[in-house]
């Protein structure tokens, strides 16, 4: 076991070491159930003959790493690389050059959403013991077992980078990767509450005014949720969020029968609420709620006939078939709306262009 560091001196002296390198494993552990931002409790690196902890909550400054992390010449591994992305971003800012290896795995055939200790298990026969999956990582002192189990989570990171690459190689896909590599560079990290309505799927089947209000309503609760650094559904409840866009309470009688409104919430935010959905300016009476409608005949034709060009092509090239194309994909595409994945970067030459001329 390799005692985590916990000191800036030792920090230092561990990224010189890692700046050696020209690849470098990376892992985090962090917790969120109490806060909006994720709470960064453990930072996991690795290189050949180097496997170490930092600990963000004895350090506070991570300032050492930034370098690092920030070098174009040193290649960072990571495993379903997003979440980590986003952790790490306020302490060591926007990480360069990122192999992401649940990303090349899915494009050599490995199911889109493979797990870390199954793709170690098929590719280096490596069996990891996941036996601290519901580990409290803000506790302190970590055991041995912690950070043993955290360190297995980098220590096989460069030698499955080396495995994983030899295979896009070997399939003529290291371009198909690079080219996703650079899209979750370039992607923002930074939470937009103007967006934060999409995140709940049944919107988009709602009427032009109720969608200005839920877009509006989840803005609000999403501005709230970060500057008291509480989870969004502390300040409104999904569920909460819903009936207000669907019944839309014009009053505070009508507030008070919303079921699913948390007391506290009508009380202390009830008045915000009812002028956020008063200037939203949804008609009254508003649109009828869309219904659920047997599907047309010949849009479902269509659907199934793009699902069949996702299957040849997915089996043509050894790919899943959500690698190219998801269900839902398939159905915007049907409804005639012409843009998502399936229609850019490489998916467009591999799969797009076809799909295009089956509408």
């Amino acid at each position: 076991m390799s005692a985590p560091i916990t000191d800036a001196a030792g920090l230092a002296a561990a990224a010189a070491a890692l700046a050696q390198h020209a690849t470098i494993g990376l892992d985090t552990e962090f917790m969120r159930e109490r806060t909006y931002y994720a709470q960064l409790c453990l930072v996991q690196l690795s290189a050949d003959g180097i496997a170490l902890c930092v600990d963000p909550l004895a350090l506070g400054s991570l300032e050492p790493l930034q370098p690092l992390m920030g070098a174009a010449g040193i290649c960072k591994i990571l495993h379903a690389a997003r979440q980590d992305l986003e952790v790490l971003a306020p302490t060591v800012g926007a990480l360069q050059n990122i192999f992401d290896t649940q990303v090349a795995a899915a494009l050599v055939g490995f199911p889109a959403q493979i797990g870390y200790a199954d793709l170690l298990r098929e590719t280096l026969a490596v069996d990891l013991h996941k036996n601290q999956t519901r580990t409290d990582w803000s506790r302190r002192p970590l055991s041995a077992a912690q950070i043993d189990y955290a360190l297995d989570d980098v220590r096989h990171l460069p030698p499955l980078r080396v495995h994983l690459s030899a295979r896009l190689e070997a399939l003529g896909r290291r371009a198909l990767f690079d080219d996703a590599m650079d899209r979750v560079g370039g992607e923002s990290l930074a939470p937009d509450p103007e967006q934060a309505w999409l995140r709940i799927k049944t919107f988009a089947d709602l009427d032009p005014d109720r969608q200005r209000l839920a877009r509006s309503l989840a803005a609000w609760r999403e501005r709230r949720a970060i500057s008291s650094n509480r989870p969004r559904g502390w300040i409104l409840p999904d569920a909460a969020l819903r009936d207000l866009v669907l019944q839309l309470p014009r009053d505070r009688a009508a507030l008070e029968r919303l079921r699913e409104l948390p007391d506290g919430i009508r009380e202390n935010s009830g008045a915000q609420l009812l002028e956020l959905i008063s200037a939203a300016a949804v008609p009254h009476p508003a649109a009828p709620l869309p219904q659920r409608r047997r599907p047309d005949p010949a849009w479902l034709e269509k659907v199934g006939r793009l699902a069949d060009i996702t299957r040849r092509v997915s089996t043509e090239l050894s790919l899943a078939p959500e690698i190219l194309a998801t269900r839902r994909d398939l159905e915007r595409l049907a409804d005639g709306q012409l843009e998502g994945p399936a229609l850019n970067g490489w998916r467009r030459a591999a799969i797009g262009e076809e799909l295009m001329k089956a509408l």
